[in-house]
């Protein structure tokens, strides 16, 4: 063999030429900014998102500036242990006097029994899984919770499926919360995210109408007219009639 065929010759790297890498920006930058906004947060545009929380001595009233849109999303994904509010009120629970008020606050989320969302969001079609909705009531005293909850499908026992909710937040929706405790009445909501954290209870629920099997009342005994006119049930006649004899048709001689 000769040097010419012992030497191999290493062809030069592939290098992009400036029309490839324009090319690959166009691309980038021309991509359906929905589906980058559903799968990447980070592209999403700041909103801010109307927010109730409670604890078990505050209600705290406020907006929250975040990419996120589901209020589980919110509370689970948070970057720190809090969340800083804007335009600001808090009341005491059960109590009736002047609500503070103020511009930007911050909540300690390891502090929130639940938090109410005022507008209803859809998750997104990539982002929704199928789950099974099941009644349940949920105990984060002082308050009570019924809704539903959405647990993973399947041939799964209630038992196994309740030992999935591992979240952080759990959302309940069509939901009704209150605390007899306090005084504070029914009131419902779209979804309530409830901090497992400070759950006491959750179990399935089902509403029982006390008064289901229960016969209807009797209907009141109406006496029957006198066929003279004059007994009881005859119009105008008095209570006593036709009990000493009186007011019976007249004797003929």
């Amino acid at each position: 063999m000769n040097a010419r065929t012992r030497t191999i010759r290493r062809l030069p790297s592939a290098r992009p030429g400036p029309y490839a890498a324009r090319e690959r920006l166009r691309v980038t930058t021309d991509a359906p900014r929905e589906g980058r906004d559903r799968m990447f947060p980070a592209f999403t545009e700041v909103s801010r998102v109307e927010l109730t929380l409670y604890t078990d001595a505050l209600i705290t009233h406020g907006y929250v500036r975040t990419r996120q849109h589901r209020i589980t999303d919110i509370l689970n994904l948070a970057d720190q242990s809090f969340l800083i509010l804007e335009d600001v009120t808090v009341e005491e629970l059960g109590a009736r006097g002047t609500p503070i008020k103020a511009d930007v606050a911050q909540i300690n989320l390891d502090s929130v029994l639940f938090a109410v969302a005022h507008v209803p969001i859809e998750a997104s079609p990539e982002l929704r899984t199928p789950k099974k909705p099941t009644e349940a009531i949920v105990s984060v005293p002082p308050f009570k919770i019924t809704g539903t909850i959405h647990l993973m499908p399947g041939e799964w026992t209630l038992r196994e499926a309740l030992n999935e909710l591992s979240m952080r937040f759990l959302p309940v929706t069509d939901a009704v919360y209150w605390s007899d405790h306090l005084g504070e009445g029914r009131q419902s909501a779209v979804i309530v995210a409830v901090n497992q954290k400070r759950t006491q209870i959750l179990a399935h629920h089902q509403e029982v109408d006390p008064w289901a099997g229960l016969g209807a009342p009797a209907p009141a005994t109406v006496p029957e007219p006198d066929p003279w006119g004059t007994g009881p049930g005859a119009p105008g006649a008095s209570p006593d009639a036709g009990m000493s004899g009186e007011g019976g048709p007249a004797a003929t001689g």
